[in-house]
């Protein structure tokens, strides 16, 4: 707390301050013929860096995800982000330039370039919008993929049962068929003579005796044990086979193919219910979220994403032109802003008689008997020399109108 009170004089220089600044600023005013709140052009100039920022922002991680990696792209892909921002950045200017500006043509031109500042906003902020709701919608897309592939699983279930059991059926066939001829084929294997052997004795060209062992096999032997061996071999092929089409028709079950549909409808309606887009268009259409097309969601992301995207790009312009106040200057009227009718100056001047009628006749009652005694003429009686002496059908000068 103070321990001494304000200087009055202090005081009263501060207010004369403040009073001749005020007096300087509204002169100033009158004579350019607007005024700006700065305020309000303040809170604009706010709104445009954080449009500009997020647009920037925006672009940046744009330019990250699908630049694949090349830092040339990358870079390439920010270039005209950076124009953008730069002609975001008029948009305010133009908006005062717009309402302080006498000439029609410059502010014709000042309009013409808001219009084109706002479709650079428009832009970006869209895509920024886009942006947000691009993560849920690709959500909401695989896993719709996903549905419709374990539908299509499911339809077609009952025509892959009957080809699975078909090639069951098919393999076991074959391998039967092996099994009879290989069994055919061992048993007249086994109905063969066995084989007979006799000795051959002789001479030969030097001479000399000999003596050998000769064995005669029948010739159907041969041809019996091929087919034989022909029949482990397509025994093996077949019996692989037909473990494979077991296996492929174990697989295939009903009941597997609608749990997999149920789980991938339960994971769309997870996905569509994170998505607010899904959301809004099942509230106004009155649908489920899970029974909304792709034409509408599209629909209503065109309508959240450019409907903000538009009030984005003129708000702050709206601001600037509402903190611009025109004026008429001096050349226009008075300081005070107002004139007097000629008409009105014979009222003006009563008014102003009565009001020094009653003033000196209040003082007059104040005064002392003595010092009313003393005075004589007009002064005594209280009585005013009226300032309008003009008849009531005379009119009343133009130069005596334009004095007043």
């Amino acid at each position: 707390m103070r321990k001494t009170p304000p200087s009055r004089d202090v005081q009263r220089e501060r207010r004369e301050w403040r009073r001749e600044s005020d007096r300087w600023t509204q002169e100033r005013h009158i004579e350019k013929g607007y005024r700006i709140k700065w305020g309000y052009v303040g809170i604009a100039y706010l709104v445009e860096a954080m449009v500009i920022g997020a647009s920037l922002w925006g672009a940046w991680l744009f330019a990250g995800v699908y630049s694949d990696g090349d830092s040339k792209a990358f870079y390439f892909m920010l270039l005209a982000p950076l124009v953008y921002a730069a002609v975001e950045l008029c948009r305010v200017p133009l908006g005062i330039l717009a309402r302080t500006q006498r000439s029609y043509v410059i502010r014709a031109l000042a309009i013409v370039g808001i219009i084109f500042a706002a479709g650079v906003t428009t832009k970006s902020v869209s895509q920024l919008g886009e942006m947000m709701f691009h993560p849920r919608l690709m959500d909401a897309a695989k896993a719709k993929t996903a549905l419709k592939d374990a539908q299509a699983d499911r339809g077609t279930i009952d025509g892959r049962i009957s080809a699975a059991d078909a090639r069951v059926a098919q393999y076991t066939t074959e391998l039967d068929q092996i099994e009879k001829r290989s069994a055919e084929n061992a048993q007249q294997l086994s109905a063969l003579p066995a084989q007979r052997c006799e000795r051959i004795s002789g001479t030969n060209s030097r001479g000399q005796r000999y003596s050998n062992l000769k064995c005669v096999t029948d010739p159907r032997t041969a041809t019996l044990n091929a087919s034989v061996s022909k029949a482990g071999a397509d025994r093996g092929v077949v019996t692989k086979a037909l473990e494979e089409a077991r296996k492929a028709r174990a697989d295939l079950d009903r009941g597997a193919a609608d749990r997999k549909v149920a789980d991938a409808e339960q994971a769309y309606r997870n996905s569509v219910n994170r998505s607010q887009l899904h959301s809004f268009t099942a509230m106004v259409y009155g649908v489920d979220p899970i029974d909304v097309n792709e034409a509408q969601v599209h629909a209503f992301l065109r309508i959240f994403v450019f409907v903000p995207a538009l009030c984005a790009a003129f708000a702050s312009t709206i601001l600037a032109l509402c903190a611009v106040s025109v004026r008429k200057t001096f050349m226009d009227e008075d300081d005070l802003g107002a004139s007097v009718d000629l008409a009105a100056t014979p009222y003006m001047l009563d008014s102003i008689t009565d009001a020094l009628r009653q003033e000196i006749g209040l003082s007059q009652q104040k005064q002392p008997r003595e010092a009313t005694a003393a005075s004589g003429g007009s002064a005594a009686s209280g009585e005013v020399i009226p300032i309008d002496r003009r008849g009531p059908g005379q009119a009343v000068p133009a130069s005596a109108g334009a004095g007043a």
